[in-house]
């Protein structure tokens, strides 16, 4: 039955593309994936496509790439392949109803987030970002709403103390490839899904990465920038800067220290890296500084970074600014 199963895919980034070798590698047929369009990418603007397209093409599997859905003459090529279902996976564009309705049983969406905690673009970001210490995949069927549609599958995922955006991605990519294949094949074998209303209540958004965000105050906690840090890990690197000089910020845990200083301040400098004080005591109110990046160079050791610059107690970390690149 697996076989006969006419299972069409949408997705961009490599989080996707783990799902659809999934799906190929159980033996579903895939008659088309959509993708994103090629765009220019990195400092020379090479074009360069997607994970999931590139995947695609290996497996021999059609590929559209369409740059909206919006109009009959946009999706015409798509709609007129038939499909019993589409799964959609960080595909990043609006599905519209005509889409939605396409498929024999409806889109089902792969989300990493326990939905309805985290709807929206960045889930993995946003919760690393507040704390959370558990996360999910939900398999979810489609509707015209942004991630509210009744819910077909959960599958729990801790975070981990140390856990980085990436780090938590990779785990939740394998958790969604299984969880999709595990799924599809209860629509081969049973023709149909049981499916769950989300709850009335909880819902956050996950809103959209913007370079701003990973701008570090030093005002805040050492936990609250702790947590900034590992969620900007690895795009687009939590950022200060010292003495006028863009810095990413890539490693960092807080510590409890007996002195303390304005935020910013440089307490301490050793082989374990840069103890930078923060502004309020929480988690013993200073950041331990372990590995950077400075503007146009590689990943270091801070306390690399703290010779070849001479810093010492007293120096002072600046808060990163939305328009600097490094």
């Amino acid at each position: 039955m697996i076989g006969t199963l006419r299972v069409g895919f949408a997705g961009t980034p490599a989080f996707a593309a783990r799902s659809l070798e999934a799906i190929a590698s159980a033996g579903f047929t895939i008659p088309l994936v959509l993708s994103q369009p090629d765009r220019p990418k990195g400092r020379g603007l090479a074009v360069s496509v997607s994970p999931v397209k590139a995947l695609a093409e290996s497996l021999g599997s059609p590929v559209l790439q369409p740059a909206t859905l919006r109009t009959d003459a946009d999706r015409a090529a798509a709609l007129a392949i038939p499909l019993d279902v589409l799964v959609v996976a960080a595909y990043g564009l609006i599905l519209p109803p005509a889409v939605l309705a396409w498929p024999r049983h409806g889109c089902l969406n792969i989300h990493a987030s326990r939905l309805p905690r985290w709807r929206g673009a960045a889930p993995i970001v946003r919760a690393i970002e507040a704390g959370d210490a558990l996360t999910a995949i939900t398999i979810m069927q489609m509707d015209a709403g942004l991630d509210t549609g009744p819910v077909v599958d959960v599958v729990d995922v801790p975070i981990r103390e140390r856990d980085t955006a990436g780090t938590l991605h990779d785990r939740l990519a394998e958790a969604g490839a299984k969880a999709i294949v595990a799924t599809l094949a209860r629509l081969a074998r049973d023709g149909a899904l049981a499916s769950t209303p989300q709850p009335g209540e909880g819902a956050t958004y996950a809103s959209k990465i913007e370079r701003r965000d990973a701008a570090i105050d030093w005002n805040r906690g050492a936990v609250a920038i702790d947590r900034q840090v590992r969620a900007f890990d690895p795009v687009p690197g939590a950022h200060a800067s010292f003495a006028g000089e863009a810095v990413k910020l890539w490693r960092a845990h807080p510590v409890e220290l007996s002195q303390a200083g304005a935020p910013g301040e440089v307490l301490s400098v050793g082989p374990d890296g840069i103890a930078v004080a923060c502004g309020d005591t929480e988690g013993g109110g200073a950041l331990r500084v372990i590995e950077v990046q400075p503007a146009g160079g590689r990943r270091m050791a801070a306390a690399a970074f703290a010779a070849g610059r001479a810093i010492t107690p007293g120096a002072r970390f600046a808060a990163g600014t939305a328009d600097r690149r490094s």
